[in-house]
């Protein structure tokens, strides 16, 4: 038996841009935790399906492809002996999944791995099924700051994006993450980190988290994120360049800059109505 035993299975999620790249070096430098780059694995399972996929409920014919290039982008490529080879349903899919983070966990001599794609934020019901008490960070940040964010990544990497947003697409997904976050606040295996808090008091608030994950908050966290944001970013990601500099807040700068007084009306305004815009 392998004496180092995974304990807690973690997934981070939130808006895209809402500081989850930050969280997660933040969180990876723990001595007893491990993270990855995005693995998009529900993407990987449940998009691009037929029809009669949908109906049966069956897995994408791509999702194996998509998980061993995803392996191969991360240098483990010996795992996709892992993958099923002749997968149907998605449940396959994820129970193989989860055991190769298992395994890589363990090869690292860690008890605890934590896996974030913002995207999974609309497919816990899932993870929840598949995943025996995983527990859920989400992260949320001001609105006006995602949605400046998103529309300038998405106009700089159009072709990682699915195209350049409109101000409409930004609101509308910062307005359902959000929503979708709301709706599991009160489970105990969720629990959620304001981003501007993180920022201006890491130390308070990676505490409350350590201690809901059930470990306790070491400074290395604060020391070696930079480190480790190096290793769980692709070098196919530039725009998370940014998690190497020190923490600091850029609230509205960009909000500002990227839209005129009658835009920024416009957004604050559809933003108001969720009630979590800062």
């Amino acid at each position: 038996m392998n004496q180092y035993t995974v304990k807690t299975r973690i997934f981070l999620v939130g808006c895209p841009r809402s500081g989850t790249t930050l969280l997660q070096s933040l969180l990876a430098a723990h001595p007893q935790r491990v993270s990855f780059p995005e693995s998009h694995f529900c993407s990987a399972v449940f998009v691009s399906r037929t029809p009669r996929r949908e109906k049966l409920n069956l897995a994408s014919k791509f999702a194996r492809k998509k998980l061993e290039k995803f392996l191969r982008e991360n240098g483990k490529e010996e795992m996709k002996k892992y993958l099923p080879k002749f997968g149907l349903f998605p449940s396959q899919y994820a129970y193989s999944f989860i055991n190769i983070l298992d395994i890589l966990t363990q090869q690292q001599k860690k008890s605890i791995w934590l896996e974030k794609t913002p995207g999974h934020i609309r497919y816990i019901s899932y993870l929840e099924k598949w995943v025996k008490d995983a527990k859920f960070i989400h992260i949320i940040r001001n609105g006006a700051d995602v949605v400046a964010s998103l529309f300038e990544v998405t106009h700089q990497h159009p072709e990682v994006w699915n195209g350049a947003w409109n101000i409409d697409r930004c609101i509308q997904q910062w307005v359902e993450d959000v929503n979708l976050t709301k709706g599991y606040l009160s489970q105990l295996n969720h629990i959620l980190v304001e981003y501007e808090k993180l920022v201006e008091n890491p130390r308070t608030v990676l505490t409350e988290v350590c201690e809901f994950i059930g470990v306790e908050f070491t400074e290395k966290m604060l020391q070696d994120y930079q480190i480790v944001g190096k290793k769980v970013s692709l070098a196919s990601e530039p725009w998370k360049a940014s998690v190497v500099d020190k923490i600091n807040s850029t609230n509205g700068k960009k909000f500002q800059s990227l839209f005129n007084q009658k835009q920024q009306t416009y957004i604050l305004k559809q933003l108001s109505e969720v009630g979590f815009n800062n």
